[in-house]
This record gives C-alpha cells, sequence and structure tokens, in this order.
C-alpha cells in the first residue's frame, strides 16, 4: 500500500481509478483524461494535490539562508507574493523546482514536489546554520487546486474575499466555506485557477463542496497532459540531478547576478552566458507514433538527446514531445529522428508551448 492523501477515501465516490504515483495511491482519471484536460481547458478542474511538500522556513536569517540554496532573488519577492525557483547542486545539476511562498522575510513556505519532500529537507537542513528553523509541515497540510477559466467565479461562492484581488503568483489568507486557508492564484496546468493549502482534516469536506458547485474532479493523467502543453517542467523528467534549470528552459528562475553566492552558481552563470550544451524543445511527429520519456533522439545518425515527455496533446490533436537536445540541433524547422520502440520515425523541432491560453482577466 502506498502513502495516502487526506482525500483517498473520497475518490472511490467519485470513480477514480487509482495508481501508484512514487510510492503514493493517487487517482490518474475520474472520468477519462481526455475528457478531463478538456474541462480544465474550458471550464474548471478540481485536484487533488496534496502529496506535495510543504516546508517552511523561519527565523532571523531566512533570507541569506534561501538566497544560498535558491536560484531566484527571494529579496524581489514582496510579501504575499509567491515565486518560482530551483534548488541546485554545486555542479548545477537540479535537487528540485519549487515555488515560495513569502509571508514575510522571516517566514517563507517552500512548496516542492512529492518525491523530492525528504531529499528537500535533508538538502535544507544541511546547509542551514542556527538562524533559521526548518519545519516540514507537508503532514498536516492538505492542497486542492482548482483550475480553468470558470475556477474564480465557482471560488467566489464561498468567499467573502475578492478574489479578483488576489493577482497571478500572490496569495492570501482567506476563509473558504468557512474554513481558514491559504489561497493562491497559481497551478501546473496554464489556465486561471488558485491553489488552496489548509488542514488536512478539512479537506474532504471542501473537496466535495467544490465538486457540488461545478468542479470537475481531475487525475493526474490530465494534470500531466495539461502541464506538458503549458511547457511546465516535471521533476524526474525536464529537471533531474543531471540536467540543470538552464537546460531545462527556466532560466528565467536563477537569478544569476544575484549578489549572494548560491550553490550551482558558477555553472549557472556561465550556461546563461554562453549558453547551455544541451537544450529543451518541442517536437512535433511527422512520422506515425508517439514519443515516449527516454526514447532516444537522433541528428545525422548520431544520438543527440532523448525525450522527456511526450504525448498525443487533447488541445492539438498531434502527437508531440519535449526533448533535451544537443544545442546545435534545437533550431526550430530541425528535422530529427525519434526512436520509437524499433522504428526509427521523424520529427521537427516546433515551437513551444504547445498551449496558450488567450489573456482575458486576471
Amino acid at each position: 500500500m502506498g502513502k495516502r492523501t487526506p482525500l483517498y477515501e473520497r475518490y472511490a465516490v467519485y470513480g477514480a481509478k487509482t495508481i501508484d504515483f512514487g510510492g503514493w495511491d493517487l487517482p490518474v482519471q475520474f472520468s477519462s483524461i481526455k475528457e478531463e484536460h478538456e474541462a480544465v481547458r474550458s471550464k474548471v478542474g478540481l485536484f487533488d494535490v496534496s502529496h506535495m511538500g510543504e516546508i517552511r522556513v523561519t527565523g532571523k536569517g531566512t533570507m541569506d539562508f534561501l538566497q544560498k540554496v535558491l536560484t531566484n532573488n527571494v529579496e524581489k519577492a514582496a510579501d504575499g507574493q509567491c515565486q518560482y525557483t530551483a534548488m541546485c547542486y554545486e555542479d548545477g545539476g537540479t535537487v528540485d523546482d519549487l515555488v515560495i511562498y513569502r509571508f514575510s522575510s522571516e517566514n517563507v513556505l517552500l512548496v516542492v514536489n512529492a518525491a523530492n519532500i525528504e531529499k528537500d529537507e535533508e538538502w535544507l537542513r544541511k546547509h542551514a546554520d542556527d538562524r533559521v528553523t526548518i519545519t516540514n509541515e507537508s503532514a498536516e497540510t492538505a492542497q486542492l487546486a482548482l483550475q480553468g477559466p470558470m475556477a474564480q467565479e465557482l471560488l467566489q461562492k464561498l468567499s467573502d474575499t475578492d478574489l479578483s484581488e488576489i493577482s497571478f503568483f500572490r496569495f492570501r489568507e482567506v476563509r473558504i466555506d468557512g474554513i481558514n486557508a491559504v489561497v493562491s492564484r497559481t497551478g501546473y496546468t496554464g489556465e486561471d485557477g488558485f491553489e488552496i493549502y489548509l488542514h488536512k482534516n478539512e479537506a474532504a469536506g471542501l473537496w466535495d463542496k467544490l465538486i457540488e458547485e461545478g468542479a470537475a474532479p481531475i487525475g493526474l493523467g490530465a494534470r500531466d497532459t495539461l502541464r506538458f502543453e503549458a511547457k511546465l517542467a516535471l521533476y524526474g523528467q525536464e529537471l533531474s540531478a543531471d540536467i540543470t534549470p538552464i537546460e531545462a528552459g527556466i532560466g528565467f528562475a536563477v537569478n544569476a547576478d544575484k549578489p549572494a553566492d548560491f550553490l550551482g552558481k558558477e555553472t549557472l552563470q556561465k550556461q546563461k552566458a554562453d549558453g547551455p550544451p544541451r537544450k529543451l524543445v518541442g517536437i512535433e511527429m511527422i512520422d506515425k507514433g508517439i514519443p515516449r520519456h527516454g526514447y532516444q533522439v537522433f541528428g545525422n545518425e548520431e544520438e543527440i538527446g532523448f525525450i522527456t515527455s511526450g504525448t498525443q496533446s487533447p488541445t492539438l490533436g498531434k502527437n508531440v514531445g519535449l526533448a533535451l537536445l544537443s544545442a546545435d540541433w534545437t533550431e526550430i524547422g530541425t528535422e530529427v529522428v525519434v526512436q520509437v520502440r524499433k522504428k526509427r520515425l521523424q520529427a521537427v523541432v516546433v515551437e513551444t508551448p504547445f498551449y496558450k491560453r488567450s489573456k482575458g482577466g486576471n
């Protein structure tokens, strides 16, 4: 039996098919991946992301410490702001990608990937001094994500706070359906929406209420196709100990010129200045076949990289992938070959993200 979130008992009620995901029993789908994907793109979907980790850093040395272990410039985030960032090894490889919530200069919450909770906590403790306290709040915290063009309209029915005042990558402590929660305008789908942090004991009631109000329950299958279309990195695929944030295309989360001497700075500064040896690009299949994680990519008979993620895009109806390729093979329009099982199939480098929502409202 895998680890279970506080919402595990609700999955069966809504017809979920569960799978093992990094040691967790999680829903892969409730209806079908395609239907759920479409619900988030056109209306509103609800995700249980309580498996994600929450680690709080507090104390007088919080800013100095985070400047040392994170790639982005924490000083640039205001109180009430979220910031996407990465944690790197000394050689520039990625420990994790994460989002910080800055409550104050002495109180910052790090939201980390589920599979990396223990590793991240260990890494943070290894580099901390006695001016900070590190508290792993993951076990007590539930996290729901409400995503899609109708997310605000739905959530507003349950809150007296004017949610339109929470702008992109900002958060507030608000009451939702009588429950104290931290609500941020963030997500992992390419759509507008919110992530809601609350005590694990309150999660099931709110989950039911949001579905009652019209949200479709969404599983991991559609979560993956949605984030993939929007070119949002997944740790273990686009990012790893062997892949730097610059190679993975999240260079915007690396502030290489910040004064602090952060872990991995030398490599990342060099890659920002000279360009990385490999780059993450989009590819579209010309021949019939789906590019999957780990498939090799060739150019002129030589191996030039591999697929990090790939699928048939529900929005585009095309077989597309993200591939980490040698930098000289990454120009848009370059033709490459993907090894799909025993066949070598033609593909072409295309622009990403595969999907971008038309901006309206927030």
